[in-house]
């Protein structure tokens, strides 16, 4: 997914400065990496090469100058298109508590491994609880609601894939013994 067209997304509805993009993405997306003012107006920068947004006004506030850009109709077609393209699940999974938990399995002793999967479990039901209340609070906007309902999908996996290596183990020790 690229940085321009999560702009274009945002420039959809209203037409915005680099600065109230930037903000307008940490609030619509706080579960996502903070975007930096510098990926934004470079994104901008490209976006505007290619035809997808333009400047409308440049507005003079108190502070330095700030242009203003609006998403283009050609930006609306690629956009458009782009939102229609599904996305290929990712063919790696590069997760750290992934490798961590493997190695575990691995290279621990027995105990050791499932002292660590007990403890990492718990961290993650934790981690569940915490994200819980935050999308059950009365004050959570639609964006914390639905990257807390995404998080806790992908903890619940997590959890899951858990407790089957821990079964998973368990099981081929059993065969295994005579």
């Amino acid at each position: 997914m690229s940085t321009g067209h999560v702009l274009m997304g945002l420039l959809a509805n209203a037409d915005r400065h680099g600065y109230d993009l930037k903000h307008e993405h940490d609030a619509r997306f706080p579960a996502s990496r903070p975007l930096a003012f510098g990926q934004v107006y470079a994104a901008l920068e490209r976006l505007g090469k290619k035809g997808f947004v333009g400047a409308t006004e440049v507005e003079n506030a108190d502070g330095p100058n700030r242009t203003v850009y609006r998403l283009t109709d050609e930006g609306r077609r690629e956009l458009d298109d782009w939102l229609r393209r599904t996305e290929e699940p990712s063919p790696f999974v590069a997760n750290p508590f992934a490798v961590k938990t493997t190695l575990a399995l691995l290279a621990a002793d027995r105990d050791t491994a499932i002292d660590f999967m007990d403890r990492q479990r718990a961290t993650h039901l934790e981690r569940m609880r915490e994200l819980t209340r935050r999308k059950l609070d009365p004050d959570s906007s639609l964006s914390n609601v639905l990257a807390a309902d995404f998080a806790l999908a992908h903890l619940d996996a997590d959890v899951r894939w858990l407790e089957s290596a821990l079964e998973r183990i368990t099981h081929l020790e059993q065969e295994v013994q005579p």
